[in-house]
């Protein structure tokens, strides 16, 4: 662990939401921050939100899935659950880090047409796009 804050995204599969986060939260935060995510469980990679980051010129398919690591959430400047689950059943947040909670829909769980799944990835994806970049602001 560095000397850098370290964010840390955790969701309940690591395979859509918190995988677009953070590879969202190193392109936004660049060097400023150390960016991490994992899961309750660790479900892979989906082809969908690789597709949906390569749309806006982000590669996340060299980022790994995993589960939760207690010493990165221990050192953690800030943690964000992404979904009920993850914020229900991660491990005890330490007191001292900053948490924050970002219900957002899993488009894992998206049904329709393939434009309609897709939008629902975009929309995901520029949500949390918006959210760090406001954290980026907030945090100078």
């Amino acid at each position: 662990m560095g000397n850098k804050p370290i964010l840390y995204f955790l969701c309940t599969g690591n395979s859509c939401r918190s995988q677009m986060a953070e590879g969202l939260g190193k392109e936004i935060l660049g060097d400023e921050w150390e960016v991490h995510s994992a899961g309750i469980e660790a479900h892979g990679l989906n082809p969908k939100a690789i597709e949906m980051m390569n749309e806006i010129g982000i590669d996340i398919s060299n980022q790994e899935s995993s589960i939760i690591d207690r010493d990165v959430l221990n050192h953690a400047t800030f943690v964000v659950t992404l979904c009920g689950d993850a914020l229900d059943n991660c491990p005890a947040i330490p007191p001292s880090v900053k948490h924050e909670h970002w219900g957002l829909v899993d488009p894992a769980k998206a049904e329709g047409t393939e434009e309609e799944v897709d939008q629902v990835f975009r929309d995901v994806r520029d949500d949390i796009k918006e959210r760090i970049e406001e954290l980026k602001t907030s945090s100078k």
